[in-house]
């Protein structure tokens, strides 16, 4: 029996790279790639992926004791399974990415690009994933794709929806998220080269990207906080039901603006260590470059994944407003 993590983070293969435990079978696709299909049938496909960025360490310990659990016949398994270690000499290293951040490189962006471990990477996966969902047209499409934040929020658990053209998502992955223990989703604006934009758009998935806390080495994280997010992925593919009925509501926030950093003259004009989902109030000024000023259009704006430090031409920080859950069904 070989252990997924531990075989990724020695950059090694397993012995034998397909066979069969407990009424499934399994095949070792690539370096941190798993497929595990159950021989008796299922009525879902599912891709869970973690450690695209390298020194988010929680949810890759999350998949590992789910794969651990299933190949030891501790959880049954129901659906049609891809287990996806995004970028694994990121993960050895414990950096965010090596050359250029894999999550900007899905949807063909990788071509954008001078040849690297990344864009190899990316167009890999894109390569796995297609080819995996294209084995059944017919049965639901999944794919939540496990983050951590690099900072702190006030929300420490929420999803981030790729962007749909009709603005229409899946009521029951909606409410998977919901008893899964977030606490708020993010409705994205527009194309992207997130994984999940790509599952969502190419492969036509119920797709989400889910931050659970803060960004802290292997062997650092205090997996309880993450026990709802666990026994959610544990009924997904189980089909046993284990999770508890929300005690608040879902908080929606829609994209109204992005932070782009178009000089190094770029400052934001409040403190970088601020958490995600703090409040700034209509006509607050938020960042300067050069003759460009960012402010606040909206009574209350709420800002996500403020980042001064980046290249060029990339986003420096999100602006949020709040809008309701029932504007995600059309």
């Amino acid at each position: 029996m070989f252990d997924f993590l531990e075989n990724t983070l020695k950059g090694e293969s397993p012995h034998e790279k397909q066979g069969s435990h407990f009424h499934f079978c399994w095949k070792w696709l690539a370096d941190g790639v798993l497929e595990l299909t159950p021989v008796h049938g299922y009525k879902k496909q599912v891709v869970l992926s973690a450690g695209v960025h390298g020194n988010e360490t929680a949810p890759i310990e999350i998949l590992n004791a789910l794969v651990r659990d299933v190949m030891q016949g501790k959880r049954p398994l129901m659906v049609r399974l891809l287990v996806i270690l995004g970028n694994p000499p990121a993960i050895r290293s414990g950096e965010r990415y090596q050359q250029i951040d894999l999550n900007r490189l899905f949807s063909h962006k990788h071509r954008q690009y001078e040849h690297c471990y990344e864009t190899e990477r990316a167009q890999l996966l894109e390569k796995l994933v297609t080819n995996f969902f294209e084995q059944d047209d017919k049965l639901p499409r999944i794919h939540y794709d496990l983050h951590t934040a690099i900072r702190g929020s006030y929300h420490q658990r929420f999803g981030l929806l790729p962007f749909i053209n009709d603005g229409h998502y899946d009521r029951d992955m909606l409410d998977w998220l919901h008893h899964a223990g977030l606490e708020a989703l993010v409705i994205n604006h527009a194309p992207s080269g997130t994984f999940t934009f790509f599952s969502s758009e190419q492969c036509r998935a119920s797709s989400c990207t889910l931050e659970l806390g803060k960004a802290r080495p292997f062997g650092q994280n205090d997996l309880n906080q993450f026990a709802l997010i666990k026994h959610g992925l544990i009924s997904l593919i189980s089909g046993v039901n284990c999770l508890p009925v929300p005690s608040e509501p879902l908080k929606v926030y829609r994209v109204t603006q992005e932070l782009i950093k178009h000089s190094n003259a770029f400052r934001l004009t409040f403190p970088e260590h601020v958490k995600n989902f703090t409040r700034f109030s209509k006509g607050t000024l938020l960042a300067q470059d050069g003759d460009i000023s960012y402010r606040v259009n909206n009574p209350d704006e709420w800002i996500l994944f403020p980042n001064a430090a980046v290249r060029p031409g990339l986003r420096a920080g999100l602006m949020l407003i709040e809008t309701s859950l029932d504007s995600l069904f059309g």
